[in-house]
């Protein structure tokens, strides 16, 4: 059986699936969307197709109850009646199927896609992942099944069984898939708890395996817990806890009251301990757990030996000990607390007079509250070995018929896992028997414990009427205290969560996101840069990989959601800064549910035409996100100079903050108004030589510093990093950083590979200055280029390498070109090296054609596909006193080459200057033979 959506279902075919994971474009909550493409279906609603909602309500009607946009109970069934389209069906379905198979979801979302006519995004939300995935498949096929059978598929999806083939949908089977798919999934009842406790308290949480360990809290806060087994707990504890007599020796040291014990190895020492220790006794495995191989009130020396045999199957090492009469109880503490305390019956059945053993059981199973292994707050009873021996024991086989009430017990122990029962008995307990309890917890070290304890009475002190603990245990179940079959249910994975996170702590980490068509990556360094002043450890995640300090773990583009993770899951970070890109927000959405600080830089015209962001207010919709999601307690950081950017302050949360370029005289008058009211302003009041940096805040003016003084702003005339300088001191102000430390870290930040590579890198080592740039956009390219502009007095000619990625539009790729042709005096046109779906030399035509209508001279036109050898043909034009400029892809392996990069020159030996020769390594065209040769070159 698989997951995936099948592509096309009778007239309805899905085009894309995603798993949000975190906040994203369509809720903050975690769903799963699948396009759908509704195809006829389009013009014929619910109300249109014969008898199509009546057979809908007939085999799910509790679908209909959905309150729906209605929002009232029966919403949905009015929406069916009134006609509402195939999509918000599907949705309304996914989400009644998880709900059938015990998940507590209700949220989902059904809208079209602009421009596409019938096609619709379908989401809707899930507990676990793949169970919500194959609700959403099961939701397809359940829709299809009930259409009249000219608009059904052709075939069925056959998901659940082979041979299912045509036939009705079988809801019951369905529903089955998803329970048995959510068992080997899903948390146990325990773990589940305290993750569901977890966030309650707003402490994030993060699945770390496909079982039960789960971290919470984010990196050095995180804490993490195996189902009752936490980070906190002793691993001397358990392993005492699991040697039964070294048990009981610390305990009876201790004061607590054990019942005597020997450790035998052979059947015939087991009897001669129990006489004497003195009959009755409890033989049992020495580290055994969940009741497996434990025999009780043994007085005989033949049931003796055989309880032997049965415990030596697990331990080699057994256990005889007196037999404490009275009931069974479990003592839950957690912290050196008594939360919960449970009173155990053993399984067992209840003749009428008529019914074997066998016919009893069958029936108690059938109760709705047992289920398989812990899926339910009962566990079925199961026919083995030992409920045959046990039944032996008394005189009985599985076809006895037991008297009119006669109980027949079917174990010798009580625990849930083999078909006991709970009743609550927290409110019961003496004080001295809550005492006992916690001293032995403690005892053996264990922050968690559950505690067994026989006595006949537990509202009186075993120290005065006997009984006490008979067995201590590292990671109890908490089952039976969160669904007792009698009594009143125990919360009791609040005090675990408080014992993790005392006095209110979440465990969580300053999370600072920075999100924008350009300058995220410098801006992230530079934040990152100054949050290390502060002494803190820094998680730090852009498109050259993820770093810790100034250590990088992990080479990859990492801007997306998973390396984010990868910073929260680490335990050395004590603050996380994260470059968010475009295409993980549309894959997966954010990696955590709220950061403290987001911004966002700008938003320009890039990756257009992909994947539904077709222009600039779409990617302005994208990018929002980030700031969509930011605590209620924190700040967005908003670039005020531009419009889609500052208009996001109507969707973000926390308080707002600006940063801007337009400080002083120019400060437009929304940004005074916002000054005046004490809002957070970072601003560039412009002068010569970059302009000073001002800190607005509270109703104070302070001086930050001179642009000139950050070297990453080449004395003030890299403008756009003046920008990403601004924003990074606005999120560090918005978090409380000093204004001297921000001081600091600014004037420390330079172009150096090594501190910010790919951005602004700067070598002089062979005659002429190379500049090393990512600008991979106009934006980009344009901002470079004013640079260019201010820098031109003081080089030669300028000569420079172009390229685009090929999954821009055709216009973007050609205005990169013009873009060049402007800039340059001779530039080199270069592939990307992936091309994106774009033929060989497809890219360099484009930005050919680009380069012409800039006006540039065919003979200062060169195409070169390979980025190196282009790399080396910029180099190769270069005389001495020229600027380079290097637009690479793979910012490390150019780099690199620079540096290894050999200049040939010919010296005339006549007084002439040495002439440069093209490296021996470049084969390049010197030329474009094809294109036109303008008069001048604009």
């Amino acid at each position: 059986m698989t997951n995936e959506f099948t592509p096309a279902l009778g007239p309805m075919k899905v085009l894309e699936r995603a798993v949000y994971r975190g906040p994203h474009l369509f809720g903050s909550v975690p769903m799963v969307r699948f396009q759908l493409d509704l195809g006829s279906l389009e013009e014929m609603p619910s109300n249109r197709i014969d008898g199509f909602v009546d057979r809908l309500l007939a085999l799910l009607p509790s679908v209909g109850d959905h309150a729906c946009s209605l929002g009232h109970k029966g919403g949905f069934r009015e929406r069916l009646r009134e006609g509402t389209w195939m999509g918000h069906v599907a949705e309304h379905v996914a989400i009644e199927l998880q709900r059938q198979a015990g998940a507590d979801v209700t949220l989902g979302k059904t809208r079209s896609v602009k421009g596409e006519p019938g096609v619709y995004n379908v989401l809707f939300a899930y507990e676990e992942e793949e169970v919500g995935l194959l609700a959403g498949r099961l939701a397809l096929e359940l829709v299809d099944s009930l259409l009249p059978a000219d608009l059904a598929g052709v075939r069925r999806l056959d998901i659940l069984h082979k041979g299912l083939g045509d036939g009705p949908f079988d809801l019951e089977r369905a529903v089955e898939e998803l329970k048995r798919l959510e068992r080997r999934v899903g948390l146990g009842p325990t773990t589940d708890s305290i993750v569901a406790e977890a966030r309650r308290r707003g402490v994030p949480v993060m699945r770390l395996d496909d079982r039960s360990l789960v971290q919470l809290g984010w990196g050095r806060r995180q804490q993490r817990i195996r189902a009752s087994i936490t980070g906190k707990t002793s691993f001397i504890g358990v392993d005492t806890a699991s040697n039964k007599d070294l048990t009981k020796s610390l305990l009876a040291q201790a004061g607590v009251p054990v019942p005597q014990g020997e450790v035998v190895r052979k059947a015939d020492d087991a009897v001669r301990a129990a006489q004497r220790i003195g009959p009755p006794v409890v033989v049992k495995p020495l580290d055994g757990n969940h009741g497996r191989g434990v025999s009780t009130n043994l007085t005989e020396p033949d049931t003796i030996r055989r309880s032997f045999e049965i415990a030596a199957k697990i331990s080699r090492n057994v256990v005889v000990e007196k037999y404490f009469p009275g009931n069974d109880h479990r003592l839950l503490v957690v912290g050196g607390e008594l939360v919960a305390v449970a009173e155990r019956v053993p399984a067992h059945v209840v003749g009428d007079g008529a019914s074997t053993i066998a016919e009893l059981i069958a029936r108690v199973n059938k109760d709705p509250r047992r289920g398989e292994g812990h899926e339910q707050m009962l566990t079925k009873i199961k026919v083995d070995a030992l409920v045959e021996d046990l039944l032996a024991f008394h005189g009985m086989t599985l076809e006895s018929v037991p008297a009119d009430g006669q109980t027949v017990l079917l174990r010798d122990t009580a625990n849930l896992s083999t078909g006991g029962t709970a009743v609550d008995r927290t409110d019961d307990i003496h004080p001295d028997n809550a005492c006992i309890a916690i001293r032995a917890a403690m005892t053996l070290g264990l922050d968690i414990a559950g505690v067994d304890f026989v006595c006949p009475d537990i509202s009186k002190s075993a120290r005065e009427f006997g009984g006490g603990v008979v067995e201590v245990n590292a990671a109890p179940g908490f089952r039976m205290h969160l669904q007792p079959t009698v009594g009143r249910p125990r919360p009791v994975a609040p005090a675990v969560v408080r014992m993790l996170f005392p006095k209110g702590r979440t465990g969580r980490i300053p999370i600072f996101a920075v999100t924008g068509t350009n300058g995220k990556s410098t801006t992230a360094r530079m934040l990152s840069h100054i949050l290390r002043q502060t002494g803190q450890t820094v998680g730090l995640t852009n498109t050259s990989g993820v770093y810790v300090n100034s250590e990088r773990v992990m080479k990859a583009d990492a801007s997306g959601p998973r390396s984010a993770r990868m910073v929260l899951r680490d335990p050395m970070i004590d603050v996380a800064v994260f470059e968010v890109a475009r295409g993980g927000l549309l894959r997966e959405g954010l990696a955590f549910d709220r950061c403290d600080v987001g911004a966002v830089t700008n938003v320009t015209a890039d990756h257009l035409g992909l994947r539904g962001v077709d222009t600039v207010e779409d990617l302005a919709w994208v990018k929002s996100v980030v700031v969509e999601n930011v605590d209620e307690r924190g700040v967005s950081v908003l670039n005020a100079d531009d419009p889609l950017v500052a208009a996001m302050r109507r969707r973000a949360t926390g308080s707002i903050a600006y940063f801007t370029l337009r400080g002083g005289r120019a400060m437009p008058r929304f940004l005074r108004d916002h000054v005046e009211r004490g809002g957070l302003l970072v601003a560039r009041e412009a002068d010569e030589g970059g302009g000073e940096l001002v800190i607005h805040q509270g109703g104070r003016r302070r001086l930050l510093m001179r642009a000139a003084e950050i070297p990453a702003t080449l004395g003030g005339l890299a403008e756009f990093n003046v920008a990403n300088a601004l924003t990074a001191a606005a999120m560090a102000a918005a978090h409380g950083v000093p204004a001297e430390t921000i001081r600091l870290a600014l004037a420390t930040f330079g172009t150096s590979f090594e501190q910010n590579p790919g951005r602004l890198n700067l070598f002089d080592g062979h005659g002429f200055r190379v500049i090393m740039d990512y600008a991979h956009n106009p934006a980009g390219l344009g901002a470079l280029g004013d640079l260019l502009q201010k820098l031109r007095p003081s080089y030669g000619r300028q000569i420079g390498m172009v390229t685009v990625p090929g999954d821009r539009r055709d216009e973007d790729i050609r205005e990169m070109g013009e873009l060049g042709g402007r800039i340059f005096d001779e530039v080199v046109l270069r592939e990307d090296p992936s091309r994106r779906g774009r033929a060989e030399g497809e890219i360099i035509r484009l930005l050919s054609e680009g380069v012409r209508r800039a006006g540039m001279p065919g003979d200062r036109i060169h195409r070169v596909a390979d980025e190196l050898k282009a790399a080396d043909a910029c180099m190769a034009l270069a005389r001495p006193g020229d600027l380079v400029v290097l637009t690479p892809t793979e910012v490390e392996d150019m780099w690199r080459h620079v540096l290894s990069y050999r200049v040939r020159r010919r010296d005339h030996g006549d007084g002439r200057p040495a002439e440069v020769l093209p490296a021996e390594a470049s084969s390049w065209a010197p030329r474009d033979p094809g294109a036109e040769r303008p008069a001048a070159h604009a």
